[in-house]
């Protein structure tokens, strides 16, 4: 299937404004880490406490906060989080300190300001949206006089019940609740109680395993890209491996610079959407290297600047086709993913935007500036090789032979 008809775009005449447009994203992401301090980490890569709560109404987060100070935690970021109609926030705070039992006592700090600030007035009661399985189970033998076992049958059916909307807005509803005997239900009034909030998810990592992530996830990028140059260097000439590890360079500074800009966390999901990335780019890149080298052996009169036009237009329709199909998908992703691969989807988003125009805007155009400046140095008039000849060749080399490329 072909989207364009013998296209025949002139894309080489473009390469300088397109190389400055390249700079100028680039630029601008690494002026917006400057500002920032660096990347925006997650909990996986800098360590420390994140909680999820979902409230019953709109959330106070200036009160929230001044609890927070209170308990002495100065530093925690409160972040809505996915729908705001679903009056959940993200509680996230760095672990500065060197051992676990910093991790607890902020967990149970940020559990304390809660409860200041919004749990229920009767401490001597039980929480029925944040109490445990056990702690609900023995409250029920206390008030409603049943067995061990309906207790833990009872109490595992009011956390499924919560899980499942979330929040127990009215303990009413729990009467309808299976498992939930009248005695059970006549004795919810006695002992327990209902916060206008509840906990959904506790994610702590330790310091050191942040640090340890980070150097990981970084060493697997390099890794990736040290390996895709291998793998360049040796079925191309050493100068076309180079142009498509800078153009897949290119591509991860920019999204990364992307992330500062709209203020993403760089965590986990988001390093294997840059690696896919990576991946990606990289493809694209060598289709339109193979057709180069397809190219130079039936034109060896052309100038590479022409080849190469010819060939980035005559791989253009497949470029659209799998860029845009790829780019449709991340991108329901992105929109209908959820607040949780919003991260995740956004690396995709760019980056199949950034390495589709870095194949045709980036790479191919280092090459032949490359060839340009190498004429003239040399005045030899000859197309740098796509890859490497036969020792056999060397000879007609030697006679002035246009350097021509082996078939794939």
């Amino acid at each position: 299937m072909e989207i364009f008809k013998n296209p025949n775009y002139n894309f080489l005449s473009w390469k300088w404004p397109l190389i400055c447009l390249s700079l100028v994203l680039s630029i601008s992401g690494q002026i917006s880490l400057l500002m920032k301090g660096g990347p925006i980490y997650g909990i996986d890569f800098k360590g420390g406490a994140e909680v999820l709560v979902k409230f019953k109404d709109v959330p106070n987060l200036e009160t929230l906060r001044k609890q927070l100070d209170a308990q002495g935690i100065k530093d925690a970021t409160l972040q809505r989080y996915d729908d705001p109609a679903k009056n959940e926030i993200i509680i996230s705070l760095e672990q500065k300190g060197q051992d676990e039992a910093a991790l607890n006592h902020a967990r149970t700090s940020i559990a304390d300001a809660l409860r200041n600030s919004f749990g229920q007035t009767d401490a001597s009661k039980v929480d029925l949206n944040n109490a445990g399985r056990d702690q609900i189970a023995d409250r029920l033998v206390e008030t409603a006089g049943v067995s061990s076992e309906d207790a833990r049958t009872a109490a595992d059916a009011i956390v499924k019940a919560r899980s499942a909307g979330g929040l127990i807005n009215n303990i009413g509803d729990l009467r309808s609740v299976p498992g939930v005997t009248p005695a059970i239900a006549n004795s919810f009034e006695k002992g327990f109680s209902l916060s206008p909030y509840n906990v959904g998810g506790v994610s702590i990592v330790g310091p050191k395993v942040g640090d340890e992530l980070r150097k990981q996830a970084l060493f697997a990028t390099l890794y990736a890209l040290g390996g895709m140059l291998i793998y360049v260097g040796l079925r191309f000439e050493w100068v076309y491996g180079i142009a498509a590890i800078i153009a897949t360079f290119h591509d991860v500074i920019i999204t990364i610079g992307f992330f500062s800009i709209f203020g993403y966390e760089i965590s986990l999901p988001v390093v294997a959407a840059l690696l896919t990335l990576v991946g990606y780019s990289m493809n694209d890149t060598i289709v339109v290297f193979d057709r180069i080298r397809e190219n130079v052996r039936g034109m060896r009169r052309e100038s590479l600047s022409n080849i190469a036009n010819l060939s980035i237009n005559q791989t253009l329709s497949r470029t659209i086709l799998t860029s845009g199909l790829t780019f449709v998908t991340v991108a329901c992703l992105y929109f209908l993913g959820g607040e949780v691969l919003r991260g995740f989807a956004f690396a995709l988003v760019v980056g199949i935007l950034v390495g589709t125009y870095s194949s045709i805007a980036v790479a191919a155009p280092i090459v032949v500036v490359w060839q340009e400046w190498w004429d003239q140095r040399s005045n030899s008039g000859k197309v740098i090789a796509m890859d490497k000849a036969p020792a056999a060749r060397q000879g007609a080399r030697a006679k002035g032979t246009v350097k021509t490329g082996k078939s794939a």
